[in-house]
């Protein structure tokens, strides 16, 4: 699905590095997001989300629901101004504006041939090829503190970036950065995509990319990283 900071085009970059000696862990993402990178995991997998219509909507999906082919911009504000945390709105609030932003506006324009676009059927048929991948998640509605870890889990973290609009305010970098650390010691696996890390994460991947998520308008060149921590550097 289109999702504001998803890795769906690295994907197969990441995943080959993550995978590598997974080993039957449970795949475990804290932050699964437009489910852009579990769909393309096998075995156990669990797939959290502080968002609850991030996981409405997966869960939704995985259920049977079937979004609409189109929503006029009448019922896109209808749905904006309800909030109800139903797996349709919450379509509506990601398939059908601009970039994947949660209600970031309804999503407009033509193709290069001057054809106007049907970007909710564009994300029905993103959303529905994912599902036979996803039936086997199992979603849960939590912030990443709270969640509950099998031993011995990979555990891949696509957190809102430090010092971009990707996410509303509230997400404390610093509390998340420890957090990883103590998973690590406790013997998982830990991986987190990030433009910049604390001194005693180490760096696995890095590729240039074309970002939207930085405050200035527009986008910008910034380096997406595949960070673990570095327990060496503080022994």
């Amino acid at each position: 699905m289109k999702y504001m900071g998803s890795k769906n085009r690295i994907a197969k970059h990441l995943l080959p590095i993550m995978l590598e000696n997974r080993n039957g862990r449970t795949w475990v993402e804290p932050f699964v997001g437009g489910s852009n990178m579990i769909d393309k995991v096998d075995g156990k997998r669990i797939g959290a989300d502080f968002n609850e219509y991030v996981i409405s909507l997966f869960t939704g999906i995985r259920n049977g629901f079937i979004p609409p082919n189109e929503v006029s911009e009448e019922e896109y504000k209808q749905a904006r101004l309800n909030r109800e945390v139903t797996p349709l709105v919450s379509f509506i609030g990601f398939g059908c504006s601009y970039s994947g932003k949660w209600f970031g506006g309804y999503a407009r324009g033509n193709t290069n041939k001057g054809i106007p676009r049907n970007y909710c059927l564009e994300s029905k048929k993103n959303i529905l090829k994912q599902a036979e991948k996803l039936k086997d998640v199992k979603f849960i509605h939590s912030s990443y503190q709270d969640l509950e870890i099998p031993p011995n889990s990979l555990i891949y973290c696509d957190p809102p970036y430090e010092g971009t609009t990707k996410y509303k305010d509230g997400f404390i970098h610093t509390e998340f950065w420890e957090w990883c650390r103590t998973k690590t010691k406790e013997g998982h696996q830990v991986f987190i995509s990030e433009y910049n890390a604390p001194s005693d994460f180490k760096s696995i991947y890095s590729k240039e990319v074309n970002s939207s998520l930085t405050k200035d308008t527009g986008s910008k060149k910034a380096n997406e990283q595949l960070f673990i921590y570095n327990r060496d550097k503080n022994v």
